[in-house]
């Protein structure tokens, strides 16, 4: 568990020393030249990296950099226009009359910013937020040890909420509902309760499967809040803004074409933001233009609608292999050779939310904009979905 001081906690920090006596933050650090890699091999990490790039999946360099580009207050927070209503109502309520807010749970597709959320709500509240993982509360005593250390109006935030056990489930209940806790003692005849009193506290979960959270659970939030994909107007606020704060001298232009690929993801825009910015380094360019952007998005295989090589994979499978569909998912994947789980987690979302596949009843289709995407002609016996869905329904 994490604990995150806000911005009104100070806390302070003492460098460790060595035996020399200096900090490690005043010892020079030795800078080394790096080697310079043969071509093929920068070309084969950079393959290995493609898969990567368009993940919402949060990686080692998103964690590296998001102490700086993560927003601190709803007034700096970008998109999200309804949720950030609704959370500036009830804040300044909740505040008006010194209680702690409702407790809140925020679902929808990964790097959409949930634990941004949190955070904000924190920074909002005045209050200290907590930061645990569903996986990590197996046992009774993670959750007695964890809400213990709450006070009054503190943030307790669960992330991937859905993986809680059930065991750890219905501790919480009590703690949730009625803040309480209940604590068990003794076996068989001297087996004892004792119900302990809790702070009023604020529990924000996350999660990405909202189907998976028991009905229970989810009734105990005052909030259920579904984030959506970001539009490309709120994404090029989101890497204009992103740019200004990594020092990166961008154009329009630039900002424009990094915010299509971004696939509706501030996750995945704010990475693109990185990629570029050390391709224009690289170049020796002070400012990232237009075709710079193009060019260090295509050398990642990053198309103009935010596709790459494995989505245009697939895509290319169902137009080529079986004229358009429609197709099970466990054929595509096995022709593909990637595990279905994984299109289907990671791959097709997005790849139907923009148009490009269609699900029916019988399997996957490819719409005519993903022949046209491709460059390829629409086979005259290929059926819309629709078309598709009412035949299917006549038989």
């Amino acid at each position: 568990m994490t604990i995150v001081p806000t911005n009104g906690e100070k806390k302070d920090r003492k460098d460790s020393k060595d035996g020399s006596g200096q900090s490690k933050a005043q010892q020079p650090e030795k800078l080394e030249k790096p080697e310079k890699q043969p071509a093929a091999e920068r070309d084969l990490k950079a393959k290995a990296n493609r898969t990567q790039v368009l993940s919402a999946k949060e990686t080692a360099a998103d964690l590296k950099s998001d102490a700086t580009l993560r927003p601190q207050t709803l007034e700096e927070y970008i998109g999200q226009s309804r949720l950030k209503t609704m959370l500036t109502m009830s804040i300044g309520a909740a505040k008006s009359r010194d209680e702690a807010l409702d407790h809140v749970l925020f679902y929808g597709p990964p790097g959409l910013g949930k634990t941004t959320l949190a955070r904000v709500i924190a920074n909002e509240m005045g209050a200290r937020i907590h930061m645990t993982s569903g996986p990590s509360l197996e046992r009774p005593r993670d959750i007695i040890g964890l809400v213990h250390q709450l006070e009054a109006g503190d943030v307790l935030f669960i992330d991937e909420i859905h993986r809680l056990s059930r065991v750890a489930e219905e501790l919480l209940y009590p703690a949730i509902e009625d803040f309480v806790i209940d604590l068990t003692s003794g076996k068989g005849h001297a087996t004892r309760t004792m119900r302990l009193p809790l702070p009023k506290f604020t529990l924000i979960g996350a999660t990405t499967k909202a189907g998976m959270i028991s009905n229970a659970l989810r009734d105990r939030f005052g909030f259920v809040l579904r984030l959506e994909f970001y539009s490309k107007e709120e994404l090029s606020l989101i890497v204009a803004r992103t740019a200004k704060l990594l020092n990166v001298p961008m154009t329009q232009e630039a900002v424009v074409a990094i915010a299509g690929r971004a696939r509706g993801t501030p996750r995945i825009a704010n990475r693109l933001v990185r990629l570029v910015r050390d391709y224009g380094h690289f170049q020796g360019a002070e400012t990232v233009t237009e075709d710079i952007a193009v060019a260090a998005l295509d050398s990642y295989q990053v198309d103009a609608f935010g596709l790459d090589a494995t989505d245009r994979r697939m895509l290319e499978i169902l137009i080529e292999h079986y004229q358009g569909g429609p197709v099970g998912i466990e054929t595509i994947a096995a022709t593909l050779g990637e595990d279905s789980d994984t299109l289907e987690d990671v791959y097709e979302p997005f790849l139907i939310q923009a148009g490009f596949i269609q699900r029916t009843p019988r399997g996957r289709c490819a719409t005519p904009q993903a022949y046209t995407h491709l460059g390829r002609t629409p086979m005259n016996n290929h059926l819309g979905a629709g078309q598709l869905g009412i035949e299917f329904n006549k038989e």
